[in-house]
C-alpha cells in the first residue's frame, strides 16, 4: 500500500528513522488538524469532526517543487480513545535532507545500490554550507550523516 511505503527505508541504504512515542491529550495532528473524520451534513456537503474512537494512518508528506522532491511532514500513526492519542511517529535525525534524499533514491534512481547511491550524490546533492564562528565556512554532506556506514565511501 502506498500509504506505509515509508516504511521500505529500514530495508535500503539509509539510516532507520527514531520512533517517538506521544501519548496523552489529543495534540498531534494528521497532518494539518488534529484526528478528524468527515461525515455527510442533511444537505450532502461534508464536514469535519472530532475523531471519538480510530485509528489514523499518515503517509510520508512530500511534494515535488521545481523538479526536485520537498518534505513536508514526517509519517504516524495515531489512535484516538475519546479525549486520548497514542501516536507513532517516524523520524530521523535531519529530515528535510533525509526524506528528500530517500524520496529520489526509491523514486528516480535505478541499478544497484551503489549506482543508486552514487547518483543520488550527484543529481540530489545534499552538500550544505554555511558560515561559523570566527566567518570560517562549514561545509556539511548530509549522506555522511543519513547513510548507514556500510554504504559511505
Amino acid at each position: 500500500m502506498k500509504k506505509f511505503e515509508y516504511l521500505r527505508v529500514y530495508n535500503s541504504p539509509f539510516k532507520p528513522p527514531k520512533i517517538k512515542l506521544y501519548y496523552g491529550k489529543v495534540a498531534i495532528g494528521t497532518p494539518y488538524f488534529l484526528p478528524r473524520k468527515w461525515v455527510k451534513n442533511g444537505k450532502g456537503y461534508l464536514k469535519a469532526i472530532p475523531r471519538i474512537i480510530g485509528f489514523d494512518f499518515v503517509s510520508l508528506g512530500w511534494k515535488t517543487k521545481y523538479d526536485s522532491f520537498r518534505f513536508e511532514w514526517n509519517p504516524l500513526i495515531s489512535f484516538v480513545f475519546f479525549k486520548w492519542q497514542v501516536a507513532l511517529i517516524f523520524i530521523p535525525e535531519h529530515p528535510d535532507q533525509f526524506w528528500e534524499s530517500w524520496l529520489y533514491y526509491t523514486k528516480e534512481t535505478k541499478g544497484t545500490t551503489e549506482e543508486r547511491i552514487v547518483q543520488c550524490r550527484k543529481e540530489a546533492e545534499q552538500t550544505w554550507r554555511s558560515i561559523g564562528s570566527n566567518e570560517t565556512e562549514i561545509i556539511t554532506d548530509y549522506y555522511n550523516l543519513i547513510l548507514k556506514d556500510k554504504w559511505l565511501k
